[in-house]
């Protein structure tokens, strides 16, 4: 359980897949540990998920991505959060992302990356400690 941190989450299926068992999984999780969980649901636009990430001020945005377009979606997912001018959350990615997109996907702005079976713990754990790392929240992408 988290002590005394309020953690907002968006949890997101971007782009077409119509899969979110993955999904629902990690939120239930997360609302679990004691975070705060927003799920938008299948085939989210990179800009419907900037803008609810706006207008829910999330700490967190994850993705969950299994089509094999994360490398584009997510390219213009973090475009809509810059445009939309809030600071920087954490963002995670998880599902089917070949391991030599991960470098890609860091430099583009990814924080943490989870394969298929990661335990939900760890995932817990991430999102936790990736807070704490946090010296102050940025107030834009760099």
């Amino acid at each position: 359980m988290l002590n005394e941190k309020h953690i907002r989450v968006l949890i997101a299926k971007l782009g077409l897949d119509g899969h979110d068992r993955g999904a629902k999984i990690v939120a239930r999780a997360l609302l679990d540990a004691g975070m705060e969980v927003i799920y938008t649901g299948i085939r989210q636009t990179p800009k419907m998920i900037a803008e609810t990430a706006l207008q829910e001020d999330v700490d967190v945005i994850g993705i969950s991505i299994l089509s094999g377009a994360h490398v584009p979606l997510i390219s213009d997912l973090i475009n809509q959060v810059k445009l939309n001018g809030m600071p920087k959350p954490i963002l995670i990615a998880g599902g089917i992302i070949p391991a030599n997109d991960h470098a890609l996907l860091h430099e583009m702005g990814i924080n943490i990356i989870f394969g298929p079976g990661t335990a939900t713990p760890a995932i817990v754990d991430s999102i936790v400690k990736a807070i704490d790392d946090r010296p102050m929240r940025e107030t834009t992408f760099e």
